[in-house]
């Protein structure tokens, strides 16, 4: 993933990818769950809103909102993207790939996206970690069993926030809230690092340009990126990860 996390470079100058946002290369899993459906892992984002560049391949979204439950056909040439809040749950249909835009980079990272596990997977952040999290050390097959495991984990407490509607949704809001709670003075940082100094910039690129002051287009930098690693298990399927930027 791509991530523009600090402004660097003379002052007045921000080098990450605009906006403070993060990409990211997604082939989603075709791993088929209980219910005989083929995707990745259903989570929800607290402070951050996701959208989807299809590139390849059939699928869609599926979405659980306060406002009910929904279907996003994905097809190559598709944009869809989601704001905080939204449960969701990517379906493969055949070889599906994305181009993912996250909002505030590495807030995701940091924790910024809870699975929908049982209520009791989501009592504290050690609870939680241990039934999540997979170790970068681990045996690649090792890697793809935790994946798979926690993705079925998700897929129980996924079945039962459609079943029983608004109030067990608002039980998982409160608990997701709960669970980030420690991680928020980070977020925090991150966020004015990244999106926070993006904006700030433009604005005084702005005050500059009222005042005749062009000086900021002498400061202009080219930057790129090649994957630093590939086939990572995230939670919807594997990514392509860029160094963080």
């Amino acid at each position: 993933m791509v991530s523009s996390t600090e402004s660097a470079g003379p002052p007045g100058a921000f080098t990450g990818l605009p906006g403070g946002v993060a990409v990211s290369h997604l082939s989603v899993y075709d791993w088929p769950a209980a219910d005989g459906v083929c995707g990745g892992t259903p989570h929800m984002h607290l402070t951050c809103s996701e959208a989807y560049v299809v590139t390849a391949g059939r699928g869609a979204v599926q979405t659980l909102t306060t406002s009910g439950y929904e279907v996003t056909p994905l097809a190559p040439g598709t944009v869809a993207w989601f704001t905080p809040g939204t449960i969701h749950r990517l379906v493969n249909d055949t070889g599906l790939r994305i181009t993912v835009l996250m909002q505030n980079s590495g807030l995701p990272e940091a924790g910024d996206a809870v699975l929908t596990l049982p209520p009791k997977y989501l009592t504290d952040p050690e609870t939680y970690a241990a039934a999540t999290v997979i170790p970068a050390d681990a045996p690649v097959a090792e890697q793809e069993r935790i994946a798979r495991a926690r993705r079925d984990l998700a897929l129980e407490g996924y079945r039962v926030l459609r079943a029983e509607g608004p109030e067990a949704l608002a039980e998982f809001h409160s608990s997701a809230a709960a669970l980030v709670r420690p991680r928020l003075a980070e977020w925090r940082e991150r966020w004015r690092r990244g999106a926070r100094a993006a904006a700030s910039v433009t604005g005084e690129q702005l005050d500059r340009l009222e005042q005749g002051d062009v000086s900021h287009l002498a400061e202009a930098v080219v930057r790129a990126e090649q994957p630093s690693a590939r086939g990572k298990f995230g939670m919807c399927g594997r990514l392509e990860v860029y160094p963080a930027g």
